[in-house]
């Protein structure tokens, strides 16, 4: 498979935040699938293929997951301790983006088995350099696990 097509599902709740996240995808130049889902119920939905998701050619699922924590009913936090006891996913790379730089919560995100954990930056500029060394590690360099 081509890395170009690799999709990434962006979970985050705050539309602004998915906005600049997009805008920061298109200055890099990834052209990756991005789908985007705003609820850790949301995502464990997009990856069983429930209800709307079902159809796996307009939802595929993804090699690398974008995680917020903070986010209402199921966060990050449940939700990666929902992927990691899912044979079928448990495999997937989550790189936890999220505006906690708190100590705890970057020990509890890896503890749960995040892959990585970055710090949403305050300026563009930073974001979109996050997304061009993201996506030259994640989907271009590094080698993926078979699903």
């Amino acid at each position: 498979m081509n890395p170009s097509e690799y999709t990434i599902l962006l979970v985050e709740d705050d539309p602004n935040d998915v906005l600049l996240i997009k805008r920061a995808f298109e200055r890099a130049g990834v052209v990756n699938p991005l789908s985007v889902v705003s609820s850790g119920e949301e995502a464990v939905s997009y990856l069983r293929g429930d209800g709307k998701y079902a159809d796996r050619k307009e939802y595929p699922l993804p090699v690398i997951i974008l995680l917020d924590l903070k986010m209402p009913r199921m966060n990050g936090f449940e939700f990666l301790e929902w992927l990691r006891a899912e044979p079928e996913f448990k495999k997937l790379i989550v790189v936890v983006l999220t505006s906690s730089g708190e100590t705890p919560d970057i020990n509890r995100a890896y503890e749960t088995g995040a892959n990585s954990y970055l710090v949403k930056p305050v300026q563009l500029d930073d974001l979109i350099r996050i997304v061009r060394e993201l996506h030259l590690y994640w989907l271009v360099m590094s080698e993926k696990p078979e699903l």
